[in-house]
């Protein structure tokens, strides 16, 4: 063989053993990212050629599976509720794919987990279709109802978030306006078409208020700054006179800032009395005096500045609530009254209310109860875990004493249930440059508890844009206040 061809030969060689291991790092390493990747149309055909398993609230499942005409699409997902649970189960649309537990959980769903392989090996040897396992919450259906029925009635946007202090389990998830995910659950062009609608719409029906978006908390944030002041010993007892004035010279500014309650009340007020009626200057004076670095080390150990669900929760991952770096000493004396640059997501201040109400202690939020195989054999349980102890179990039950007091006889009254031991705390958040041209947000964050040792933390947050309401009717506890009793009396069973 003469060398020009020797030369081709050897280069010929080379690009076949390029192909071949190519084509075997393709089918080894990259197959599992491939198989279920959103635009490989075998994914979607599998994903819906057989019946989906079951999102299961209550002990009763909420989705369900329709049989098509189509030949790619065999079946498409139905829902049960769908507006009142869409912040929960996601989406499952042939067209635009899945989200939040729909898309976390899809391999178990759709019965494609590697878990399933021993199953779908004996169904093809007896010719049984192949099934979907099913996706056990920690919902709450009569919780989930409660907080959805009482923000559609405002006609608001908003958010409802309900916490089992001792476990982190989420009891309710609601966000409105919303969606029936059924609506675009197959691949015409008219379901297309009222995605698109979705999307443009200015009221944001899609959006997961509860853990995709951030607000300021307003004054809801004050029960954190207590913690923060009373962990730090700024402040001792709180039934003692401050030497916060009202109005609150704001440092390094000539701006004063007041309260709604008056300078009669609030000058140089107790903690438990600035909680009870929120005299912004007190709580203003605590996070001066604690400084940021003080103030962050707390508002951290809730949960702040770091995601709230672990990695393997996938898409129900929410939005860092943050308490910003670098602040100055006015910016820091806002954070203490929940203003500034400071933002939460209603899952923070839900999460922030529980752990107050568990002694001081953080559970990790978790939706998901259990994983069952098609057979209903188990395939995965969640069990609580500790994110930190926040602040001391001395701490938490002084802010306890106050938000407690705060629901006996101050802004909270509207959230106090018979026979149940209730804390709240309202709150009012100004938003916007020019604060007379915005609307403010109505919070409200509440926990209770039964002798009997059952507990229930809500955070409500609530977006009047929509509402036909006066400026001054907006507040935490004329709104939000209602809509946490019927969540926390649902949860308990009151």
């Amino acid at each position: 063989m003469n060398r020009p061809l020797r030369h081709i030969a050897i280069f010929c060689g080379l690009l076949m053993l390029g192909l071949l291991l190519r084509a075997n790092w393709l089918q080894q390493v990259d197959r599992v990212e491939l198989s279920q990747h959103e635009r490989n149309h075998r994914v979607r055909f599998e994903r819906f050629a057989t019946p989906r398993g079951d999102i299961i609230v209550g002990g009763k499942a909420i989705t369900g599976s329709k049989e098509t005409e189509s030949r790619d699409y065999t079946f498409r997902r139905t829902w049960k509720e769908g507006p009142m649970y869409a912040p929960v189960t996601g989406y499952a649309s042939q067209a635009q794919g899945t989200s939040l537990l729909e898309r976390t959980y899809d391999s178990v769903l759709s019965g494609q987990d590697d878990r399933f392989a021993f199953r779908h090996a004996k169904d093809v040897l007896t010719g049984q279709p192949r099934r979907g396992g099913s996706v056990i919450t920690t919902i709450d259906p009569k919780a989930q109802k409660a907080g959805y029925k009482g923000l559609t009635d405002l006609g608001a946007r908003g958010a409802v978030v309900a916490l089992e202090p001792s476990t982190g389990k989420v009891l309710a998830l609601v966000s409105t306006p919303s969606y029936d995910p059924g609506v675009f659950a197959g691949i015409s062009f008219k379901e297309s078409d009222r995605f698109k609608k979705l999307l443009d719409d200015k009221a944001k029906p899609l959006a997961n208020r509860p853990l995709r978006e951030t607000f300021p908390p307003g004054s809801t944030f004050k029960i954190l700054t207590a913690a923060a002041a009373l962990e730090h010993g700024v402040v001792s007892d709180v039934d003692a006179p401050t030497k916060a004035v009202s109005p609150y010279p704001l440092p390094l500014s000539r701006n004063k800032i007041g309260s709604e309650a008056g300078d009669g009340i609030c000058n140089k007020a107790s903690m438990k009395t600035a909680m009870q009626y929120s005299c912004n200057n007190v709580f203003l004076d605590a996070a001066a005096e604690l400084g940021e670095d003080r103030m962050r080390e707390t508002a951290e150990k809730f949960g702040f500045n770091e995601d709230v669900y672990a990695e393997e929760f996938g898409d129900m991952l929410a939005t860092k609530s943050l308490y910003p770096a670098e602040l100055d000493k006015p910016g820091t004396a806002l954070t203490g009254m929940g203003q500034g640059s400071l933002t939460s997501t209603p899952m923070q201040m839900a999460m922030v209310t529980a752990a107050l109400a568990n002694d001081g202690k953080l559970m990790q939020p978790y939706i998901v109860e259990e994983l069952k195989g098609p057979d209903l054999s188990t395939l995965e349980t969640n069990n609580p875990a500790e994110m930190s102890q926040a602040v001391s179990p001395e701490t938490a039950k002084k802010v306890q004493e106050m938000m407690e007091h705060t629901a006996k006889e101050g802004s909270a009254q509207r959230a106090l249930i018979d026979g149940v031991t209730v804390g709240g705390k309202t709150g009012t958040a100004q938003r916007g440059v020019d604060v007379r041209d915005e609307v403010p947000y109505g919070w409200f964050v509440s926990y209770a508890k039964t002798d009997d040792g059952r507990s229930v933390a809500v955070a409500v947050f609530i977006d009047p844009t929509d509402m036909d309401i006066s400026r001054s009717d907006i507040s935490g506890g004329r709104l939000g206040a209602p809509i946490a009793k019927k969540v926390m009396e649902a949860a308990l069973g009151k």
